[in-house]
C-alpha cells in the first residue's frame, strides 16, 4: 500500500510533535481484511436521515464504496481526489445491530472526517466495525488541516468544553466486536463535560474486541471504555493525546494491556479507575506522562502489572483505594516518585520491582503508614543514585 505520509509530505508539508500523521499505516502478514469490491450488488440497507446527517447502516456487510453507491450524494460521502483510496465523510454514521461495516485496505486508505469546529460527527457502533490498515482523522475544510482541540481540558473540577470533533462510540447494545488493526486515529474526540462520551474512542460495548498495532495520537482520550469484557489493547503506539492515552473504567474486567508504547500525554498514560477487575497491564514502555505512569484507582480488584519500565514521570505506579492486586517486575526510573500505595489500599502485593534515579529515595516506595500493615512489599530493589548506586531491597 502506497505510504499517505509520502502525500501529506508533499502536499500539506505538516509536522507533529513526534510521528506524522498517517505514517504508520501498513499491511501486516498476520492482519486480515475483507475486500467487498466484488460482492454481489447488495439490497439498499442503506439510508441517510438529512435533518441528522445521519448515515444509518443495516447491511449485513458493507464498505465505504457501497455506501457511495447507494447514497450517490457526494456532499455526505465522496472519495477524496487527492489521495488513492481516499474518502470524506461529512456525516456520521450509524451501525445498526447485527450490521458489520469495513474500514480496510481493500478500498480505503484515509477516512477524513469533516470537523469545522462546530461540528462533532460521530460513528456510533451497535452491529460490528473492522478497521484495518486505514487512516481515520478528523479534517477541516475552511483550514485543509486536521482539526485541534487543545483548548479541552479537566482540571479537577474545572471543565472547558472544547472545539467539537468527531468521535467513535461502540454502544452498549453492539452486537459484535470493534476490531481496530494496524491503523492510524488522530485528532479525535474533545472535553464535551463529565459523562459526554465524546473522548475520541470509547467502548461501552464490543465485549472480546481487538485494537492491535495501532498508532493512536491527539485524541481527546487516547481509549476509554466502560463496563465492557475481554477487549486486547496490545502492540499500539499511544501519544500526545489531551487527557489520558488508556483509560479503562467503570468496571471493565478481563482487559489486556499489553506490549503498547505510551508516552507524552496530557494526563495519565494507563489508567483504570473505578471497579475494574481482571485487568492485566504487561510489557509495555510507559513514559513522559504529565502526571503519572501507570494507575490503579477506585475499588480496582484482582489485577496486575508486571514487567513494564516506567520512566520520567511525575509519579511511577500507584495505587489508590483498591485491593488485592499484583505489582511485580516492573522497572520506575527517573521519576518524581517510584511506587505509591495509599492506607486505603490492603491485601496488595509489592515485590521484584527495581526503582532507580528518584531524587529523593525515600519517594522510591511511598507506602503510607496505615498500608504497611494491610499489604505485602517485599524484595523490591531501590538503587539509591545519591549513595554511590548502592541498591538496598525494602
Amino acid at each position: 500500500m502506497t505510504p499517505v505520509i509520502a502525500a501529506l509530505a508533499a502536499v500539506f508539508a505538516l509536522s507533529l510533535c513526534s510521528t506524522p500523521v498517517l505514517a504508520s499505516l501498513s499491511n501486516s502478514s498476520s492482519s486480515e481484511t475483507t475486500d467487498l469490491s466484488t460482492s454481489d450488488p447488495v439490497p439498499k440497507c442503506v439510508i441517510f436521515n438529512s435533518e441528522e446527517r445521519m448515515i444509518i447502516i443495516n447491511c449485513k456487510n458493507t464498505n465505504l464504496t457501497q455506501i457511495e453507491s447507494q447514497l450517490k450524494d457526494p456532499d455526505v460521502l465522496r472519495r477524496d481526489a487527492n489521495f488513492d483510496k481516499g474518502w470524506v465523510l461529512n456525516a456520521g454514521i450509524t451501525v445498526a445491530e447485527n450490521a458489520v461495516l469495513y474500514i480496510n485496505s481493500s478500498d480505503t486508505s484515509w477516512l477524513k472526517i469533516v470537523a469545522d469546529g462546530e461540528t462533532a460527527y460521530p460513528i456510533y457502533v451497535s452491529g460490528s466495525l473492522k478497521i484495518n490498515s486505514v487512516g481515520i482523522s478528523s479534517w477541516n475544510p475552511n483550514t485543509n488541516d486536521y482539526t485541534s482541540s487543545l483548548d479541552s481540558h479537566r482540571n479537577g473540577e474545572d471543565v472547558h468544553i472544547g472545539t467539537p470533533r468527531p468521535y467513535i462510540i461502540v454502544n452498549d447494545v453492539a452486537t459484535g466486536t470493534t476490531d481496530i488493526i494496524d491503523s492510524e486515529l488522530a485528532f479525535l474526540g474533545y472535553e464535551s463535560g463529565y459523562g459526554g462520551g465524546r473522548t475520541g474512542l470509547r467502548y461501552e460495548g464490543g465485549d472480546g474486541s481487538l485494537v492491535k498495532g495501532n498508532n493512536i495520537h491527539d485524541l481527546y482520550f487516547g481509549f476509554y471504555s466502560k463496563g465492557v469484557g475481554g477487549i486486547k489493547i496490545e502492540n499500539n503506539y499511544v501519544h500526545d493525546n489531551i487527557h489520558y492515552g488508556l483509560d479503562p473504567h467503570t468496571g471493565t474486567h478481563d482487559m489486556i494491556i499489553r506490549n503498547n508504547t505510551v508516552h507524552d500525554n496530557g494526563s495519565i498514560g494507563i489508567i483504570c479507575s473505578l471497579d475494574c477487575y481482571d485487568i492485566t497491564i504487561e510489557n509495555n514502555v510507559v513514559y513522559n506522562n504529565t502526571k503519572m505512569g501507570i494507575m490503579f484507582s477506585r475499588n480496582m480488584t484482582d489485577s496486575i502489572a508486571r514487567n513494564n519500565n516506567v520512566s520520567n514521570e511525575d509519579r511511577g505506579i500507584v495505587i489508590s483505594e483498591s485491593r488485592n492486586n499484583e505489582i511485580r517486575n516492573n522497572t520506575v526510573s527517573d521519576s518524581g516518585s517510584g511506587i505509591d500505595l495509599d492506607e486505603d489500599s490492603f491485601d496488595n502485593t509489592i515485590h521484584d520491582n527495581t526503582i532507580l534515579g528518584i531524587s529523593d529515595p525515600e519517594d522510591a516506595l511511598g507506602i503510607e503508614e496505615d498500608a504497611q500493615n494491610q499489604n505485602t512489599v517485599y524484595s523490591n530493589i531501590v538503587v539509591d543514585d545519591h549513595n554511590q548506586g548502592d541498591p538496598f531491597s525494602p
